[in-house]
């Protein structure tokens, strides 16, 4: 994940965090980045804190049940064998690859017609494509929308073994949630869950902070009074509930029915999302930034060590001096 932000929201962690926890927990050897090279792509003009930021986000991953004794966490920048191979991929990419990848499109559109984008931008695909080819992976998780965004990596990988006539890469998988409801949560005023929205539940946020941003949540809006029906699927609270109460099925059965307010709903769900992340926000607070450096200094020696390995193959397949 890139620390554009100092915070992970309850949107990162369901459509992607707790997929990595589950892997873990099934056996899975993760890596897992924080991608400080990537948050340059939007934030090159301003970057003083992107240092501190991957440091939070490192707690977020460990709060969460991501364990760096069975999964490394490290910071991108941190193992040089990422830009390195970019470099070489970047040679052997057509232009027109990159062109045509979804993020380019949608990342030079919000950047407008005043600001040239730059290279980082157009290459963040072939930077990716190291970050993920580097460990040589069985699988890639990645939320179902996510995934045409990876294509290139393969594509580029197979490109790699055919002009070289090699077998360094093999084509990985994409290890995609079964439980799409999770994947998808809304933000607090319905629209997609984003920083720049401001419509965030934060993995941080204290239960205060959490209770303040549900009671301005938003709700179905043609549900005036108590006996109003209600419309679940447009309302923020109800599809939290749904992913974080036991009893959603009836508590939204109600709502339809009118027999329940949207200040029930909202009461229910602070005490569901605060219960449910109470055990994450006490690991959190108990992390120092001196512990989490040492977790990262580590995390990037063990990613480094299979990164070297992968690049040493590379070379060689390229005919470069060793």
């Amino acid at each position: 994940m890139r620390p554009t932000n100092p915070r992970l929201h309850i949107g990162n962690y369901e459509g992607a965090l707790r997929n990595w926890v589950n892997l873990q927990n099934q056996g899975y050897e993760m890596f897992c980045m924080v991608a400080d090279w990537h948050a340059l792509t939007t934030m090159f003009d301003d970057s003083s804190t992107i240092g501190a930021n991957s440091i939070e986000i490192a707690k977020d991953y460990i709060a969460a049940g991501i364990d760096p004794d069975k999964s490394p966490i490290f910071v991108q920048s941190h193992v040089k064998e990422h830009a390195e191979l970019h470099v070489l991929f970047s040679m052997i990419t057509p232009l027109g690859w990159l062109e045509r990848t979804p993020t380019y499109k949608e990342k030079k559109d919000e950047m407008g017609s005043n600001e040239r984008e730059p290279y980082g931008l157009l290459g963040y695909p072939v930077l990716q494509t190291a970050d993920i080819l580097l460990y040589r992976p069985f699988g890639v998780p990645v939320g179902r929308d996510q995934a045409p965004h990876l294509e290139i990596g393969n594509d580029i990988g197979a490109r790699f073994n055919r002009l070289f006539n090699c077998e360094v890469f093999s084509e990985y998988k994409y290890l995609i949630p079964q439980d799409e409801t999770r994947a998808k949560l809304p933000g607090l005023d319905m629209r997609k869950m984003s920083k720049s929205y401001d419509n965030c539940i934060y993995l941080s946020d204290t239960a205060e902070e959490t209770a303040a941003k549900l009671k301005s949540a938003y709700t179905t809006p043609s549900k005036i009074r108590k006996t109003d029906p209600g419309i679940p699927e447009g309302c923020a609270v109800c599809q939290y509930l749904k992913v974080y109460s036991s009893t959603w099925e009836s508590q939204w059965d109600e709502d339809v029915r009118g027999e329940r307010g949207c200040m029930q709903n909202k009461s229910e769900c602070v005490e569901a999302i605060n219960e449910y992340f109470r055990p994450m926000r006490e690991r959190r607070a108990q992390l120092n930034d001196g512990e989490v450096r040492e977790i990262l200094r580590k995390g990037a020696e063990r990613a480094s060590a299979v990164a070297a390995e992968t690049m040493t193959e590379v070379r060689s397949a390229m005919g470069l001096l060793a």
